[in-house]
């Protein structure tokens, strides 16, 4: 049942999987079925591969398990903007820009062929995102660093049962072509409708269970689930579970932004 929960070799219960691949459409990765992946530049990390072009995603995204010591010499690439969230530990980061000191929910971005260099103090999990960016004339990304715990929860499309962070500042600034989020939904909340749009997720479930609509079928989603949501899927959730007993749903993701369709 994956290194993720060390329930490794002979198994006594029957072969079952919450994953589902539809390519075109969405994809469910389940946390028991990740393995690892030895990925250059990270060293005493243990790295999942979640999306990427594989799947059909314009981008890759990664799960990352940091050992006490671990450390990576470079995420990004030429022409590579990359992404770095703290789910949980602490450790330090710096590109060409700037160095920091982040924990629990803090991030970084970093522009285009900018690499993000990070060391742990010790056991760290990260959820870290790589594109190539879409360059526009007279405008630029530059590095934001910043923590989720120190963001403004806004009422998601006027709801006060459904909130969402947004991290970088694409939503007045189009030298961004991406931007990341985090909604959360009380339990019983829900998207006021079904979106269906050009954009493609990247979604890494940080808290709460959900019962999500992708495409044409209703498939419960939970914390440590991962999901790929191609363009234009119908896409919706409820938060579920019993109020006041258990965690709020909480999810992070990605959304490109900011471009015209290329042709």
């Amino acid at each position: 049942m994956s290194y993720l929960n060390n329930q490794l070799g002979y198994r006594d219960a029957l072969l079952d999987t919450r994953s589902i691949i539809k390519k075109g459409d969405y994809i469910v990765l389940d946390p028991d079925g990740l393995v690892k992946n030895v990925v250059p530049g990270y060293e005493n990390c243990d790295v999942t591969i979640l999306g990427s072009p594989a799947m059909g995603a314009t981008f890759a995204d990664y799960l990352v398990h940091v050992h006490e010591g671990g450390k990576n010499t470079g995420i990004g690439g030429e022409g590579i903007e990359s992404f770095l969230y703290v789910v949980d530990g602490e450790l330090s980061v710096k590109n060409d820009d700037q160095s920091a000191e982040l924990t629990k929910g803090g991030y970084i971005y970093s522009p285009a062929s900018n690499n993000i260099t990070f060391e742990a103090k010790g056991e760290a999990t990260l959820y870290v995102y790589r594109r190539r960016y879409e360059p526009v004339a007279g405008h630029s990304a530059h590095t934001v660093v910043g923590n989720a715990n120190d963001l403004e929860w806004m009422s998601y499309e006027g709801m006060e049962n459904c909130y969402v962070q947004d991290f970088l500042p694409s939503a007045h600034d189009i030298g961004f072509d991406m931007n990341m989020h985090i909604l959360k939904f009380h339990i019983g909340a829900s998207h006021g409708y079904i979106e269906t749009h050009v954009q493609q997720h990247g979604m890494y479930f940080l808290s709460g269970k959900s019962m999500y609509r992708l495409g044409d079928d209703w498939v419960p989603l939970q914390k440590g689930d991962y999901c790929f949501m191609d363009a234009y899927v119908p896409q919706a959730c409820y938060a579920v579970g019993d109020e006041g007993r258990e965690e709020e749903l909480v999810y992070i993701y990605s959304k490109d932004c900011n471009r015209d369709v290329a042709l």
